[in-house]
This record gives structure tokens, sequence and C-alpha cells, in this order.
């Protein structure tokens, strides 16, 4: 059996801040499912999950992080309920806190969680036929592996590297180097990008293969990395894109737990119809209008801070018959500009912050979701909405343009639009509008889009196939 470990900051449902963490709590279970021994290593926090479950200590030690010593325990969730195996990497005072992100010394969180995991691998004897690393925060791990005496047992062991998001590199500065252990200097090369130890460079350049979340994103690194296009050019022989899916057993309309009126394929219209009908008495919307959600971080990536501007002169336009619920938070401009129409606005609200339960009640009430990306390397809320039946307004980028068919072509089931241009966001939302309208077509297309088959089945025999090729 093949044994594959990933390697994340997060796994949902132990910690999640966004897509990574579905991704990573989901993708294991499916591999499992083909046959593989697939794990999960990742940073201990001091969350619900971990208070809630049982874990045994199966390794203790301590290593050093530069002139820093620092003990580690690699815990294991014992009754294996997420369907693979979880392993935490418990190191006092560095990973043993609450939150996720946006510690001040968040490099050296990661950088400890690293070596602890190849310390564990090593001491342990434990069989490893791949190593899946997830994003920069454990972007140096392809590197160490190879370049440090201490873990050379482990060169000749494959590495896989996806970028959920290239934007977020992990930059550190020279001065950190000797964080790093027993690795020549010679090699130095390898970890640099600009005059900085750039630890997503450093997994493309030592990485067997690198994966991205969708096929077109995969092809956008070339044109727009965050100063890395170069390096994907060079590079550009070891990417693989592979689109993401989703946990079809979470995100499940006939079984979700956190919905007021479950449904199906053949009951969608009533079902959306009495889970709006909650939504909006909460909310203080209007249930007999078109409902436009967005859901999602307020960041300029997203596209965020053209919504308030958007929504208002779609209400200007429509007489307010139409109404826009957002969940989401980031950017305090962007908060307080989508907070402040609110005020004067009827048939709107926001939630700032975020909350899982009430994200899976706005996609089965919602009838639209409106996803104006800058940058999107695969989405998945589009795929939880065509899961719930809600149709995507999206702009034809990353991983939106690869998951939604426009509805002028046949069987399409999505609204797309391809700049970020206020009149061609205001002309896809009147799209919507008249789509609502015709409510025979409005039917056609919830079944079109809740026929469809984003589950992870497919992408897991695809990295399952990567693999076996470097193996």
């Amino acid at each position: 059996m093949m044994n594959v470990l990933h390697l994340s900051a997060e796994c949902y449902p132990v910690a999640k801040a966004g897509g990574l963490g579905d991704v990573v709590g989901a993708l294991p279970k499916y591999q499992v499912g083909l046959g593989l021994n697939a794990m999960v290593v990742m940073p201990y926090y001091e969350r619900k999950f971990v208070t809630t479950h049982s874990f045994e200590t199966v390794f203790e030690s301590s290593s050093k992080l530069g002139f820093r010593s620092f003990d580690f325990q690699i815990l294991k969730e014992t009754n294996n309920i997420l369907g693979f195996e979880l392993y935490l990497v418990k190191i006092p005072e560095l990973l043993d806190r609450p939150e996720i992100y946006s510690y001040p010394d968040e490099t050296e969180q990661f950088v400890a969680f690293q070596i602890a995991v190849l310390e564990w691998i090593v001491a342990s004897n434990k069989q490893i036929d791949v190593f899946h690393c997830h994003d920069h925060h454990t972007g140096l791990v392809p590197y160490l592996i190879q370049h440090s005496g201490k873990f050379n047992s482990l060169a000749k062991t494959p590495s896989v590297f996806t970028i959920h998001n290239g934007q977020y590199q992990g930059w550190m500065s020279w001065e950190k180097f000797y964080y790093l252990p027993e690795v020549e200097a010679s090699t130095g090369g390898l970890l640099e990008w600009k005059d900085c130890i750039n630890p997503l460079a450093a997994a493309i350049k030592c990485c067997w293969k690198y994966t991205t979340v969708s096929p077109s994103y995969l092809l956008e690194l070339n044109y727009n990395s965050n100063g890395l296009e170069f390096l994907f050019e060079l590079e550009g022989q070891k990417g693989v894109g592979i689109l993401n899916g989703i946990d079809v057993e979470v995100w499940n309309p006939k079984t979700d737990p956190m919905l007021n009126h479950n449904y199906q394929l053949s009951t969608v219209k009533s079902g959306k119809e009495k889970n709006k009908k909650d939504l909006c008495t909460e909310f203080g919307l209007d249930p007999n209008l078109p409902l436009f959600t967005f859901i999602g971080r307020l960041v300029v990536e997203k596209g965020a801070e053209m919504l308030a501007e958007l929504i208002k002169e779609i209400f200007l336009r429509n007489q307010g018959q139409v109404c826009f619920m957002l969940l989401g938070s980031g950017d305090k401009q962007i908060e307080n500009d989508l907070k402040e129409i609110q005020s004067y606005l009827t048939n709107y609200n926001c939630y700032i912050g975020y909350d899982e339960t009430l994200s899976h009640k706005i996609y089965a009430s919602a009838d639209f979701i409106f996803m104006p990306s800058r940058v999107e390397p695969c989405g998945l809320n589009q795929l939880y909405a065509l899961r719930y039946g809600t149709v995507p307004i999206v702009r034809s980028t990353g991983g939106l343009k690869d998951s939604v068919i426009d509805i002028i072509e046949r069987e399409g089931y999505g609204i797309r639009f391809d700049n970020l241009d206020i009149y061609e966001m205001i002309h896809a939302v009147e799209r919507g509008l008249n789509l609502y309208q015709d409510v025979k077509k409005l039917n056609q297309v919830r079944k079109n889009m809740m026929s469809l088959d984003f589950s992870w089945t497919k992408s897991a025999e695809e990295y399952y196939t990567l693999y076996k090729s470097l193996i």
C-alpha cells in the first residue's frame, strides 16, 4: 500500500481559514477510498476539535530552530474519525495556540513545524512513499529532504507540492537562514528569490512535481504569480493542473444537518424556497425577490472592493426589487463600506465575520452567488453553489473558468463575465435577473447544476496517477 503524507497548515474540521482546509480535509479521505494510506500532519491548534476528540502521543523529541531548542510532540487522533490518519505537531509556546495565522512569529512557527515533522519521520523510521506538501507553510520540506544531511535518508522520497494560492509565498529574510538544520551554504540559491528566502519558490525548484488547483491557474501563474512568473516559465515542465473537488458527504443538501429544510434534485424548487423564506425572515429580506449573495474574504483579490458600488447600482436600477446577502470579513475599509450602505438599503444585509452553519444556509437559500475574483486558483464556493442549486455568476479566471459553463452554451448552468469592470458586472447580474424571471429555464438550470459531479473522486484518481509516475 502506498503511504502518502500530506503536510498542511489547515485541515477541516480541525482548523480552517479557507479553501486549503477544505481540500486537505477531503482529498485524503477519497484517496483512502482508492486504496492509498493517506495521512495528514498539521500544527496543533487549541481548538474545539482537539479538545473534544481523543489523541495519543506517538512520538516525543526535541530539536533546534537556529540557536533555540524546542520540545515537540506528535499526537495522533485515535478513532480515525476523519477517514484517514491525522497527526498534530505540538510545540510549547509555538504550536499550541488557538489561531492559525497572524502571529508575529509565524515564520518560526512553520519552520519549526517542518523540522519537527521530518525529525519524527526519520527517527521513527516511518515509511513514506510520497510527501505531499501544501502551500508555502510546508515549502521548505522538498528542499530539506534533498539538501540537509540530517534528513538525507529521505532524499529519494518523491515530493509533490500543491499551490493553492501563489500570491502568498512565506518570504523570510536571510537573517533567518540559520534556522535551517545542517544545510550547505552553496545550496542557498535554491531558497532565494529576489534577495530573500522564498519557501514557495524553493518548493517549486526542489519538488519532483508541483500541482495547481485548476488547469487554468497553472497557465495563469506564468503571468500572474506575484513575482515568480519567470520561475514558473523555467519549471513549467514540472507543473500539472488538477481541478479541486468537494466533499459531497459534507456538502449535500439532502443530508446537510445545518439546513432547516433538506432537499434533493427532485425537490430543489420547494426546498430552496423554504430555506430562503427562513433566511430572509432572519435577516430582514423579502423572500419573494431574487436573492444574490457573496461569501468569502473581503479583499481586493476577490474583487470585494467593488461590491458596495455594484450593490448600490443594482438596487438603483431595479428600484430595490432585489435582495443581497453578504457573508465575509477582511479589509476593514471594505467592511465599513458594506456596512455603511446597510443603513439606507432595504433588502440588503451583511454579516461581517464567518459562520460555517450560516454559509450552508445561504447556499441553500440563495438564487445566485456572485464571485468577481481577480485571482481564483480554483474556487470552491462555486462548486458548493452548484451542489445546492445556486447559480454562480463568476469572472472567467482560474478554476471559475474551468468549472462554470455559461447558460448561453448547451446545458450551461452559470453566468460568466471577462473583465472586472462595473458595467460588465452589472450586466452579468442583470442576466441573472432575466434568468430568474424565466421560471422554466431557471428550474432546468438548477437541475443541470445539481446533476454535475464535482466530487473528489476524479481528482483523487489524477493525484494517484501522478504519485505512481514518480514512484
